[in-house]
């Protein structure tokens, strides 16, 4: 199938040259910058330096375009998609977005006669090598049963993807997940700190790490991207422990206000971030900064969202 790509940044970027590599489907690839479109050409992609282009590829048929792209402009990337696409068209919004604004922007674009898709897309770095984990929601099966072969392409070897329901759906759980994923790094974080800090001198984190990591209760990827970063540096040198935070998690906190209870263990990840970035950091969140890096190659200091 044909698919354009508009965003080739960290994330798009993977997606992009996953689909294409494949060699299964043609990607049209849009980027405001050129040299990452430039690439993807060199991987057997079809370059385009502007919507015009991407419209043209599609010669009038069906459009599909994965928008991957920061949540800030999201919306109104879509919307002028909508006005510019084929009728009928499919566009997916690939980013960390409200899933609120999701339903709203879903509606708007089903006014200009077209279907609004959103995934939520896990995996980090990993994805492109491990396969993403892909959470999708939609209200038109149809348009999710278009797309499925280039979802089939994005989680091999070893993700998954499912279409939860309707519209937000996708970046609602896509929201749960990174809201569970802070309370679970934090928890690593003082773990962490607690044995590096307590009564016995000397304690060999990684090592503690690597043990965890055989078949413990809480064998996992990020103890394993905690080992990771402790064995290239014991001390965690040159992390300055500000650890960035996402709107998803702020939003899984708004929502389970709404809904009349608390959710303690995100709420208290939550405020550790918001801390740090006011200089309140310690071990636990150089951590948790050095975790970010590892999975989602975030700035040790503190740059970008996850």
């Amino acid at each position: 199938m044909k698919i354009a790509v508009h965003g080739l940044g960290r994330m798009g970027m993977q997606i992009a040259s996953k689909i294409t590599e494949s060699g299964q489907h043609t990607v049209i690839a849009l980027n405001r910058s050129p040299e990452p479109v430039q690439e993807l050409e060199t991987l057997g992609a079809t370059g385009a330096y502007s919507t015009e282009a991407v419209v043209e590829a599609f010669a009038g048929e069906q459009a599909i375009v994965w928008v991957m792209l920061p949540s800030e402009i999201t919306d109104q990337v879509v919307l002028e998609w909508a006005t510019t696409l084929p009728a009928g068209s499919i566009i997916i919004n690939g980013g960390n977005s409200n899933y609120k604004q999701t339903i709203a922007l879903s509606k708007q674009v089903a006014e200009k006669h077209h279907t609004l898709i959103d995934i939520g897309v896990s995996g980090g770095i990993w994805g492109y090598e491990n396969g993403f984990p892909l959470m999708c929601g939609s209200d038109s099966e149809g348009a999710f049963a278009i797309i499925e072969p280039v979802l089939k392409t994005l989680v091999q070897p070893g993700g998954a993807y499912r279409h939860f329901g309707p519209s937000g759906s996708g970046h609602y759980v896509k929201m749960v997940h990174n809201a569970i994923e802070y309370g679970m790094m934090q928890s690593l974080g003082e773990g962490f700190r607690l044995l590096k800090e307590g009564p016995y001198q000397n304690i060999d984190l990684a090592a503690a790490a690597d043990v965890w990591q055989h078949n413990s209760v809480i064998t996992s990827w990020l103890t394993e991207l905690s080992r990771q970063a402790l064995v290239d540096s014991p001390e965690l040198e040159g992390i300055s422990g500000y650890v960035a935070e996402s709107g998803e998690a702020k939003w899984a906190l708004e929502t389970a206000s709404e809904m009349g209870y608390t959710v303690p263990a995100i709420q208290a990840a939550f405020d550790v971030r918001l801390a740090s970035q006011q200089g309140e950091t310690n071990f636990a969140t150089k951590i948790v900064a050095a975790q970010r890096n590892k999975f989602g190659g975030h700035n040790l200091n503190g740059e970008g969202k996850a």
